[in-house]
């Protein structure tokens, strides 16, 4: 631990007898004094005989340093002796090295020769053999012996095929014949080592039969077996995928080009398997069923490219990819050159069954909408004045649209969306993909949505008709409903086919036509049914509204709080308004409603124009007014209830004394109407023909 002098002092005077109050002994500084004097005489005598201890060391380190320094030195010199001697050896090494490397070289000069010579003399030694008809060399008759006997054949076909026909041409025969008949023993020694799994006698035969002719032969023998037994199961593509995956296992330790003999297998079973296996599942249904031919060509398609993309792993050499498209196209090119006609084809006739089977379940046949000149003179005339042109029909409350049928068109709209965009070819899919976009355009929002609207516009009545039902925002519920699940199959199927191309603009200048075309009978509907539901309301009021109401005979005896005409009205507007509110979404919701309110404010407003009012019956229409507010409400629309609210401050005028007209007049409600709507009203009292009153007013 580290020297604390203090505690050391503080230890040495509690151990010294009278250095403190231990023990309750007095202090004696005496004794204390003569203890440390004592103490430090002793530290004195330590520190003398450990600094000669330490003296002594030091003499000590230097002897041996320079014992050591010395050591050194005599080292450095007996290495730089070694690698003296070491520099020699090494230069002796290398001049031994190159005698024996020029040695080497004579002796290869000589024995080079010398072995073809030797060659030479065995390859003329077997021809003699052919030359005299007889073969007597062990190589030739030892059957264990053949992989020898192919070698000197080899040689020997190569040197026949130098030698002239007329004189040589009963040994070039005889040699060709044991050619052949070698082949074809190394075939067989192949395809037997196969069949027994002897990898290792394969790569040898294989080897061997590499500068035959036959060598394609044997790779052929080697495919063809490798598919035996291979294809037992319904899935021909997982059974293709296994195989060659087991066989990308072996090829590389029988072959010495094992990506050539794996890029034969797959093409093998491509132009051969799974050729034969499209063919016979297309060509079933290409004629008689549209609907399971286009499945069945997508379904073999898209199990193709994934076979494709499963054998892109392997080592087919450089260009892999080129290597199987080809493969593919090979396969389906018959199939995808008409494709897209067979796809339109197919469309057209099943969304015309789709729309006739609904309309034969509604018993319902299908009017013609007419086109040309007169047709699109009414249709302008309509636009313009909002009239009804032809006999209305009753639809009995049939919208004539549904969503059944129109799920059905969108899910095979977007089954040929998906079948477009994996069998088209990528220059042709933006104009593939339009022409199944207009497919439902024509079918959808033509056939069906446009022919309902037609329907539904001439279904609306009259204004003028009596208990009509109004069924039209039915079919603006469900159009609108009908719209976005439209929209929204147009951004998730067909945007992503034509994002990039000139078919976009197309596309959306379409969709955008479409669906302006339909707003303007929307909104022409709508308008018109508006104009029904006022009519409704001039119905209900010139029916239930008499004059005795706003004037009755016995001012004293009045008893209703407000008119059955009032009540009726209220009531037929909220169905309205909450039928509106059902039918719309979003800012069309409180667009109608407001247009709506302003109809009936206008409706009210003229209505109270027609009648008389005593001081009892303005009183009444104060409170039928109040009840039209209270309705008004449910509009929950700013302008609407400020409308009723105006009004409602204009009905007091026919209560309100002569003496408070001007005053009333001025309220923060009337001050900035016409005086001309003020004095419309003041009119209405029954006793505004007396001096006093038209003089207050005046």
């Amino acid at each position: 631990e580290p020297f604390v002098a203090d505690e050391y002092i503080e230890r040495l005077a509690w151990r010294t007898p009278g250095g403190g109050s231990r023990g309750g002994e007095a202090f004696d500084p005496k004794r204390l004094l003569e203890e440390f004097v004592n103490h430090i005489q002793e530290l004195q005598v330590m520190d003398e005989r450990i600094q000669r201890k330490v003296e002594k060391l030091e003499q000590q380190c230097q002897k041996e340093a320079k014992e050591f320094a010395k050591k050194v030195q005599e080292l450095q010199k007996s290495n730089q002796v070694a690698f003296q001697h070491f520099q020699e050896l090494d230069e002796h090494i290398s001049y031994v090295a190159t005698k024996v490397c020029h040695l080497g070289d004579q002796l290869e000069g000589v024995n080079t020769p010398r072995q073809r010579a030797v060659e030479a003399q065995k390859l003329m030694k077997y021809f003699n053999e052919f030359l005299d008809g007889e073969l007597k060399s062990d190589v030739f008759t030892n059957s264990e012996k053949i992989k020898e006997a192919a070698d000197i054949i080899q040689k020997l076909h190569l040197i026949a095929q130098e030698l002239p026909f007329d004189r040589f041409s009963e040994v070039k025969s005889k040699i060709a014949s044991k050619y052949h008949d070698l082949e074809c023993q190394l075939i067989q020694e192949f395809t037997s080592a196969q069949r027994r799994g002897e990898i290792s006698r394969m790569r040898e035969v294989a080897a061997v039969l590499l500068h035959f002719k036959g060598y394609s032969h044997c790779v052929d023998v080697y495919i063809k077996q490798c598919q035996e037994g291979a294809f037992l199961r319904n899935d021909v593509f997982e059974d293709a995928a296994i195989l060659c995956q087991r066989v990308n296992k072996q090829v590389g330790e029988v072959f010495s080009n094992p990506e050539t003999v794996l890029a034969k297998l797959i093409q093998n079973i491509f132009e051969v398997k799974l050729q034969s296996y499209v063919k016979d599942q297309l060509e079933e249904h290409r004629k008689s069923d549209a609907e399971q031919y286009l499945k069945n060509l997508y379904d073999l398609y898209t199990r193709t490219t994934n076979l494709s993309s499963k054998l892109m792993e392997f080592n087919l050499g450089t260009d892999k990819q080129t290597f199987l498209s080809k493969l593919i196209k090979s396969i389906f090119i018959s199939y995808l050159e008409n494709y897209i006609e067979v796809e339109i084809g197919y469309l057209k006739s099943r969304s015309a069954m789709i729309l006739q089977r609904y309309y034969d379940s509604k018993n319902h046949q299908k009017r013609s909408i007419g086109t040309g000149g007169i047709q699109d003179l009414k249709e302008r005339i309509r636009q313009r004045t909002n009239l009804p042109l032809g006999p209305s029909i009753d639809t009995h409350g049939e919208t004539f649209l549904s969503q059944e049928v129109v799920v059905n068109l969108l899910q095979e709209t977007k089954q040929a969306f998906e079948r477009c965009h994996r069998l088209s070819d990528p220059s042709d899919l933006p104009k593939n993909a339009f022409r199944i976009f207009s497919m439902l355009v024509e079918f959808l929002c033509t056939e069906h949505i446009d022919y309902a609207l037609e329907t539904g516009l001439a279904g609306i009545p009259s204004s003028d008709s009596k208990n009509a039902n109004l069924y039209f925002l039915d079919v603006v519920h469900q159009a609108n409903t009908i719209f976005h699940l439209f929209d929204k199959q147009f951004n998730d199927h067909l945007m992503p086919l034509i994002s990039s191309s000139p078919k976009l603009s197309e596309c959306l200048q379409k969709k955008k036509d479409i669906i302006e075309q339909m707003e303007v009978k929307l909104d022409m509907g709508i308008d018109r049914t508006l104009n029904c539901m006022i009519g409704q309301m001039k119905h209900i009021l010139a029916a239930e509204q008499r004059k005795t109401d706003f004037k009755p005979e016995d001012e004293n005896n009045v008893l209703i709080q407000y008119t059955n005409a009032c009540v009726k009205v209220c009531g037929y507007v909220r169905k309205q308004v909450e039928k509106i509110r059902n039918s719309m979404d979003g800012k069309n919701v409180d667009t109608v409603l407001m247009e709506f309110g302003v109809r009936f404010h206008r409706l009210i407003y003229e209505h109270l124009q027609q009648y008389s009012y005593s001081c009892m019956g303005g009183m009444l229409a104060i409170c039928d007014v109040a009840e039209y507010r209270k309705c008004a409400k449910d509009f929950k629309i700013a302008l609407v209830l400020q409308l009723f609210d105006t009004l409602h401050a204009l009905c007091n005028l026919l209560v309100v004394a002569p003496d408070n007209l001007k005053q009333v007049c001025s309220g923060e409600q009337l001050a900035n109407l016409d005086k001309n709507i003020l004095h419309s009203f003041v009119q209405l009292r029954v006793d505004y023909r007396s001096a006093r009153l038209a003089r207050h007013f005046s």
